[in-house]
């Protein structure tokens, strides 16, 4: 056991600085081109939001589970230990609806003249900072009750149960509070993601669709290169994929540790681990869809005195 501690030590270690390091620089690159262009286009400015998100969950949750695993035990007190599950769940959410409005806004931009988004086109680029407003503020108020929700439970004479972290404990759930969860977070995710999964197939069918009726073109000209039609299938493949899969047994792991009364070694190591996984590692594959750092290099070039 001493050899597996070590490594989930090393483990968590590498990968909150992998996600500290990716989800900051992007950050940084996206600032950089707002200072230079003044304006950010609608999907550099969702996935900057998305950066902003995940920037949160790796300072809110890799950070304190990487000191837990390197034995800082219980160091946080009852309402610090609040806020950061606060924090933690309202920056999940928001990555959540964030990777949704880029999906469904791929889905718009891409859908042929003659479909009913055609009118939508020029309007969702002007809502984009709108929703993403909304987005922010209604998760933080969401998750505002829950953290608010325990303190009320503290003139009650029922006995609660105590919810470790590892880092710090929490005060646990009850049926009522379990109730609101599920009608102001689950639902939600779970449409979310439905939509999600249906945009993205949907942007995938328009694009095979549109390769094909080209491809008889391309073979002509003895092209052997793969078509920006495959590599923005492939990409966006990728990154709903990888979101989707992890997102999904994120849920399943949280799950398993609510509902089963002891929880293995394994299970809470391995969670954590799950969760951060997208957050840790999408803005590398965010990087190599998107030419962000090349764009801001060449800019800085442009801008180079003489």
């Amino acid at each position: 056991m001493n050899f597996w501690n070590l490594a989930l030590k090393i483990i968590f270690l590498s990968q909150t600085t992998t996600g500290i390091l990716g989800n900051f620089s992007l950050l940084f690159c996206y600032l950089g081109l707002y200072y230079r262009e003044c304006k950010l286009k609608p999907t550099d400015l969702i996935l900057m939001h998305l950066m902003a998100a995940n920037a949160l969950i790796i300072l809110s949750s890799g950070v304190p589970h990487t000191m837990a695993v390197w034995g800082w035990k219980q160091f946080l007190p009852e309402f610090g230990c609040n806020f950061i599950v606060y924090i933690q769940q309202s920056a999940r959410s928001v990555s959540i609806g964030t990777t949704c409005l880029l999906s469904v806004f791929q889905a718009v931009t891409i859908s042929p003249r003659k479909s009913c988004w055609t009118d939508h086109k020029a309007k969702a680029e002007k809502y984009i900072g709108c929703c993403m407003l909304i987005i922010w503020v209604l998760y933080l108020l969401i998750y505002f009750i829950f953290l608010l929700y325990p303190f009320s439970k503290r003139n009650t004479k029922n006995v609660t149960t105590k919810r470790d972290l590892e880092y710090c404990s929490t005060v646990g759930s009850d049926p009522i509070g379990e109730s609101l969860y599920a009608a102001l977070v689950v639902c939600p995710e779970v449409f979310l993601s439905g939509l999600i999964s249906w945009s993205s197939g949907s942007m995938i069918v328009l694009l095979l669709r549109h390769k094909q009726l080209v491809q008889h073109i391309r073979s002509t000209h003895n092209s052997s290169r793969t078509s920006p039609e495959s590599r923005a299938t492939q990409h966006i493949l990728s990154l709903v994929s990888i979101f989707l899969g992890f997102y999904t047994l994120s849920s399943f792991l949280r799950g398993c540790i609510a509902l089963l009364p002891k929880h293995n070694w394994w299970l809470r190591n391995i969670t954590p681990f799950i969760s951060l996984c997208f957050p840790s590692f999408g803005p590398f594959v965010i990087m190599n869809h998107y030419s962000v750092m090349p764009r801001l290099s060449l800019f800085w070039i442009r801008n180079k005195p003489p």
